[in-house]
């Protein structure tokens, strides 16, 4: 049965390697962690298995808010019933997908992990049937791992209201401290472990000293070809390199989490179809991406984690084909990285004030706020309190994992709308505006589906149909939101903030010592084995990489820059010297004019030093002669 679903709503004809093993212990009933590597098919080994339930819900806990949009979209697309819930949505859209769930019109619930602190919808949860419960991005429910979240703990309530419910955890990267903590964590009944080898065969890892790292860039682009990522730490720098590329006539454009919904939309897609060939980013781009055919992966920035590393340097080569991971190294990153800790772990009074000023700035009273978002201007907060951002945000990253608060910097953005009148009552409407009328007829032909659902608006496109401004189609839609004809969510661009708890006095604020301590710990430690990965060059960094995820006996890669050398190393000393000396007289034979030294070396197989001695021997000897900077045949040869 489960090989007849996956071709009909996927189209594939068989598993990939792990999948249909977890799928069949999960339907057996038992409590699973699934360790697949990116690119490895996580979302299959649940969504396969919740096709195959009669009837019910499965419950997917995830903690992006557009990888959950994204895969409820792709679920829609194969017209497979899901919705989601999350703090950025509003009243009308939450209780939409309520009445789904509860006609049984919907066989998948996505959430984030912190409307598991909402004891509303808990309570609300018990009435559902639910099949199975899914993790996804597992790693973020242990203190241990690169990602953790305070809200993924609350997990443990959907096992104490379905406890027969089988769990399925999935991650691309865990440790194996992670990994079993993750079930500890999450209270499974076995330590059911399906854990696929982190190795890449195809993938080449090369680590590229270099202190000007942008025109290493271009010189590794321009050598190459295919689809290629870039990754950077700073949204001005995906600018700046982005136009350097392009002035260089290389087809580029940039992405990070500050741009626009459509504009991120519409550089993806010209990436993913190939219409641009670079794509410079930060870690906001990646997730959920799965372009097969990315050839090379280059991190300007050493990340903070070998974790971060894997998953983003997995991007190139899910295709199977030879693609490179390539890593630029200066001798200031060492010291970069280890201030990057100091940054993270703002002293705690300046965490408290951030969270008091937070409040203030959103004008919440103390005792306020509980279950609450607000729109949140970090740029402006920061301005006005005259705070540097990378404080802030460190601030706000540890208010969050203590939680305090929750900042969404990935809201939904898009304009949504949904007509809210019976279809006959839109045949008899009276006192709107000409404009408003020609936007809803618009609206009523671009967008199927209006009627039952929330679709994505784009102002943009009513106002070319319709040959309106696009404040005239905002002016339009909001007059038929006043008149309850159409319930509309215009735009914002604007990160969100959640309240999980009300307000505090600041002198209460508890940052523990497993919050602050030691996650800083766990972060020293975790960059110190990202240096050591980077700057150690005597053995395979495929091999230190595989023991870091508790591979063991593992063998030399063969590929990485490391291996590569060590090949080289070995053919050169292996080359006789007799050898070399037949491959210098036949090349210099074949160049009657002389050639130089440079060009010998390159073309005879030998390292420099062998090289020399061969050439001085001949020359003495009489065979070769040296004249003007140039090595030629003797001509009594």
């Amino acid at each position: 049965m489960i090989h007849q679903i996956l071709k009909k709503y996927w189209g594939y004809n068989s598993f990939r390697p792990l999948q249909e093993d977890i799928i069949r212990s999960v339907l057996s009933g038992q409590d699973t962690l699934g360790l697949l590597p990116t690119g490895g098919g996580k979302s299959i080994t649940f969504q396969v298995p919740g096709m195959t339930f009669d009837s019910g819900v499965t419950v997917v806990v995830t903690p992006l808010i557009s990888l959950m949009k994204d895969q409820v979209d792709n679920l829609k697309r194969r017209h497979i019933r899901a919705v989601y819930l999350h703090s950025g949505m509003k009243i009308a859209e939450t209780r939409l997908a309520w009445e789904k769930l509860t006609n049984g019109k919907a066989r998948f619930l996505y959430i984030a992990p912190e409307r598991l602190m909402n004891e509303r919808f808990l309570l609300e949860l018990r009435n559902i049937e639910v099949r199975l419960i899914v993790v996804d991005e597992a790693h973020c429910i242990s203190q241990w791992g690169y990602d953790f979240r305070p809200s993924y703990l609350k997990i443990k309530k959907l096992r104490e209201i379905k406890p027969d419910i089988p769990i399925l955890a999935l991650t691309a990267t865990a440790t194996p401290e992670v990994a079993q903590d993750i079930c500890r964590q999450l209270g499974f009944k076995d330590y059911n472990l399906f854990q696929k080898s982190f190795a890449r065969e195809n993938i080449s890892y090369i680590v590229r000293p270099s202190e000007t790292k942008i025109h290493e860039v271009l010189h590794i682009l321009s050598r190459t070809e295919g689809s290629s990522i870039v990754y950077v730490r700073s949204r001005k720098r995906c600018r700046e390199i982005s136009e350097f590329l392009l002035s260089a006539d290389l087809s580029s454009t940039f992405y990070h989490a500050g741009l626009d919904h459509e504009l991120k939309e519409e550089r993806q897609n010209a990436w993913q179809e190939g219409k641009v060939r670079i794509m410079v980013a930060t870690n906001a781009f990646g997730m959920g991406i799965d372009k097969p055919d990315v050839r090379v992966v280059i991190h300007y920035d050493i990340p903070p984690s070998l974790e971060e590393y894997y998953q983003e340097a997995g991007r190139a080569g899910r295709d199977g084909l030879p693609s490179f991971a390539v890593l630029l190294a200066s001798k200031t990153d060492p010291g970069v990285m280890r201030r990057r800790i100091t940054e993270a772990f703002p002293e705690r009074t300046v965490i408290k004030k951030t969270y008091e000023r937070v409040c203030n700035f959103l004008h919440l009273s103390i005792g306020e706020g509980f279950d609450t978002v607000k729109e949140f201007d970090i740029a402006k907060f920061c301005h006005n309190f005259k705070l540097q951002e990378k404080i802030c945000r460190s601030s706000l990253r540890l208010l969050s994992q203590a939680g305090y608060l929750n900042f969404i910097e990935e809201p939904d953005s898009r304009s949504r709308g949904r007509i809210i009148v019976e279809r006959e009552e839109l045949y008899d409407l009276h006192d709107i505006s000409e404009t408003a009328e020609k936007v809803l007829a618009s609206a009523l032909r671009l967008y199927t589906g209006i009627f039952t659902d929330y679709v994505y608006i784009r102002e943009s496109e009513i106002a070319a149909n319709t040959e309106v401004t696009e404040q005239e189609v905002y002016q339009a839609m909001l007059e038929l939101s006043r008149k309850k004809i159409i319930s509309y969510i215009p735009h914002s661009s604007l990160p969100l903030m959640y309240f999980p708890t009300a307000r505090e006095d600041a002198s209460y604020i508890l940052i523990g010592k497993d919050i602050y301590e030691k996650r800083k710990e766990n972060l020293s430690a975790r960059v110190e084995a990202m240096i050591d990965y980077t700057f150690r060059s005597d053995n395979c960094r495929v091999a230190r990489m595989l023991s870091y995820f508790g591979e063991k006996e593992n063998n030399d890669c063969g590929s990485c820059d490391i291996c590569r050398e060590k090949k080289n190393r070995k053919r050169n000393n292996s080359t006789s010297e007799e050898t070399i000396m037949v491959r210098l007289l036949g090349f210099l034979n074949e160049n009657p004019q002389g050639v130089p030294i440079s060009i010998i070396e390159q073309n005879c197989g030998a390292d420099v030093k062998s090289v020399v001695a061969a050439l001085t021997f001949l020359c003495n000897e009489g065979f070769v002669t040296y004249s003007a900077g140039r090595y030629s045949l003797s001509k009594d040869e």
